[in-house]
């Protein structure tokens, strides 16, 4: 019981701390703070930065309060699969995202070729991302990351593992630390790539020496195809189907949950009385997956791919409407052929 008032007290003062920084106007960041000061070594010690140099750039930072607002606020409630769907699914992304297909289609269908990336994955976790680089965010990085670093205790190791990221990659792709644009949580570019996600996953795919992954969607592409690939995409594989239960289901259907890991395989779940179609062998892995939709529950089967898809972002939801979109906008690419 103590342990839960204490809980409840220390989330309290977070939550009249984050309120009272909302009501403030922004401030640029004090680098004589000692954690500031302590961050500052630690990127001396460990990454060979010029202190001089550093303190100048974290003090051009602003602690933005609209910030702290905004990643502190619980939505007021949560999305049933088919509000979520709706958000994505609409015929003016899908349009657009024809657009931006045979736009790049050249482009994309090397991507493809070099990777093993189905072309309708990398359009639709873009479209869904960014609505083909139309929403990529307003707030500089610099300030988002300085912000959650220093003045949001609840996630502060996290962001100021990000905010160190984000300072090594702007030198090593000699990219003015002030300049980028991004998320308030300082996912950056047209595939919101977080900046430890930058250094690891983004690629240079057109050979100028620069990932740029704001404005070259030859680098977009390629890094989101790298990002999969290197979590484990296997080409050519199916990544979900839907399903219903049979006659032999036993219990309750099972309830929406944020499954991130397929714990059963094709043969078991058929065996339960999932009824599906797939290619692929009995022994493959599989997960029932279900969703709150417009109509009632809906069902589907996930597979490999689609655990690689939650790696991008670690949501059931967000995974089947990236397919599902990738799949409309493909179908569309193929109608305006014929």
């Amino acid at each position: 019981m103590k342990k839960r008032l204490l809980a409840a007290a220390a989330a309290f003062l977070v939550s009249v701390s984050c309120s009272q920084a909302a009501d403030e106007e922004p401030t640029f960041l004090d680098v004589d703070r000692p954690d500031v000061v302590a961050f500052i070594d630690e990127m001396v010690a460990e990454f060979d930065f010029d202190p001089g140099a550093l303190r100048t750039v974290l003090g051009q930072a602003q602690i933005q309060p609209s910030i702290i607002r905004k990643i502190s606020t619980p939505a007021e409630r949560s999305l049933t699969w088919g509000e979520y769907r709706d958000i994505f699914l609409t015929k003016e992304r899908i349009d657009a995202g024809t657009t931006f297909w045979l736009e790049n289609r050249a482009m994309l269908e090397r991507i493809t070729a070099e990777t093993g990336v189905a072309v309708e994955m990398i359009v639709g976790i873009i479209g869904v991302e960014t609505y083909f680089g139309r929403i990529t965010g307003r707030d500089r990085v610099l300030d988002a990351l300085a912000t959650l670093a220093f003045d949001y205790p609840p996630r502060e190791k996290f962001f100021r593992g990000e905010l160190a990221e984000f300072l090594v990659l702007t030198r090593e792709e000699g990219i003015d630390a002030t300049v980028p644009l991004g998320s308030y949580a300082g996912a950056m570019g047209r595939p919101q790539f977080m900046p430890s996600s930058f250094r690891a996953y983004a690629v240079d795919a057109t050979g100028d020496g620069k990932r740029d992954i704001w404005d070259n969607w030859a680098d977009v592409a390629g890094s989101v195809a790298n990002y999969f690939n290197a979590h484990g995409w296997r080409p050519n594989e199916e990544v979900a189907t839907q399903a219903t239960l049979g006659t032999h289901w036993q219990g309750p259907p099972p309830a929406p949950e944020n499954t991130l890991k397929a714990s059963a395989t094709v043969e078991a779940l058929s065996r339960k009385g999932v009824l599906f179609a797939t290619d692929l062998c009995a022994d493959s892995k599989a997960q029932l997956l279900a969703y709150e939709g417009d109509d009632g529950p809906e069902f589907w089967v996930g597979f490999h791919n689609f655990f690689v898809i939650t790696r991008y972002n670690r949501s059931v939801m967000y995974a089947l409407a990236a397919l599902q979109l990738g799949q409309a906008i493909s179908l569309q690419v193929e109608e305006s052929a014929g």
